[in-house]
């Protein structure tokens, strides 16, 4: 048996919604669809019963079914002689309030049977039961029925890895956003960027292990495979592909996450040096004014006070040295800290 393990990150609702909404709870649902040369078993959100009865049928080890049963398993991969057994985890559909989560995929597959074990939280994956279910895609559903159960499992992981495809690109989009809102003084945008940066994150602690794991899928794919069809392998190919496109993605989102969190750092710092500039001028150029205000305002006799009875320029000559005193330092400093390019000219 060959097993791989991996620690789990942790996803958040899709990007673009930031409010907590309460959810309704999933019911169980267990749905088995026949096709021509397998049968596909999807388990929503089961019964430890469920699974146990399924077990014995195929004869599961224990150890996978606690592991699909435990909604924050590791993702892993572990082989056996007549089947494999893969956890994977993929972005939700939505978050609930609390702790936010990974959706948790795990995924029994044997070249006549393949079942999917999940909380009903990945959508792409719950539209594809419904199609097999009913015919209002008949050509799709025919697609994902008439081959073999490495066919449709490839067809499972490629809808879910497009779909995170689309969530790569909805980064992109909020990038250009930020970008605008960035160099626009009257728009907070530090707490988008950080937003962000831990969406960034969480996807990536996602699709860098995804990428594993289908890897080993492609190895061991044509094991289970029937007759005719040993370059099933060559399919999941395009959807390492695709996880390619989505970690460069991520990777060239996480690089211009950090130039635009330095950017508003840098102007964030340089519109607080302006306004500290402004007070200090206003503050300082008043010191004089307020220091001679002061002391000619006590009730003791100083210096020119009006107990001299300074009169050389008339009845307004105390007011007028008092004015002289306060405007000659206040210019003085004016000039210098126009030297130092404080006051623009």
């Amino acid at each position: 048996m060959v097993c791989f393990d991996l620690k789990k990150g942790f996803i958040s609702k899709r990007l673009r919604s930031s409010r907590k909404t309460t959810e309704n709870p999933i019911e169980s649902k267990t749905e088995i669809i026949q096709a021509k040369k397998f049968e596909w078993i999807d388990l929503q959100n089961p019964d430890r019963e469920d699974v146990e009865k399924l077990a014995e049928q195929y004869n599961f080890n224990a150890l996978n079914v606690e592991d699909c049963m435990t909604k924050f398993e590791l993702p892993k991969f572990d082989s056996y002689d007549d089947h494999f057994f893969v956890i994977l985890h993929f972005p939700p559909l939505s978050k609930k309030i609390g702790i936010s989560k990974n959706s948790q995929l795990s995924i029994f597959f044997g070249k006549d049977f393949l079942v999917t074990v999940h909380q009903g939280d990945l959508k792409p994956l719950v539209d594809l039961v419904n199609i097999c279910n009913t015919d209002s895609d008949k050509q799709r559903k025919d697609k994902l029925l008439e081959k073999s159960s490495g066919v449709l499992l490839h067809e499972i992981i490629d809808t879910l890895v497009d779909d995170l495809l689309h969530t790569s690109r909805k980064i992109i989009a909020n990038l250009d956003e930020i970008e605008d809102r960035v160099f626009d003084e009257t728009k907070p945008v530090a707490r988008n960027i950080a937003l962000l940066r831990r969406e960034i994150n969480r996807l990536r602690r996602i699709v860098n292990p995804l990428k594993k794991f289908v890897l080993e899928i492609a190895k061991n794919i044509n094991r289970f495979s029937h007759a005719g069809e040993e370059g099933l392998s060559l399919y999941f190919d395009d959807v390492i592909d695709h996880i390619d496109k989505v970690i460069e993605t991520l990777e060239e989102s996480r690089e211009t996450m950090e130039i635009y969190k330095d950017t508003d750092f840098v102007l964030s710092t340089e519109k607080t040096n302006k306004v500290l500039g402004l007070l200090t001028i206003i503050f300082t150029l008043a010191i004089p004014s307020t220091v001679i205000g002061t002391f000619y305002g006590m009730n003791v006799n100083l210096p020119g006070g009006i107990e001299n009875n300074l009169d050389f320029l008339g009845p307004y000559t105390m007011f007028i040295i008092v004015i002289l005193a306060s405007a000659i330092p206040a210019m003085m400093m004016f000039a210098y800290f126009k030297k130092l390019g404080w006051i623009s000219k």
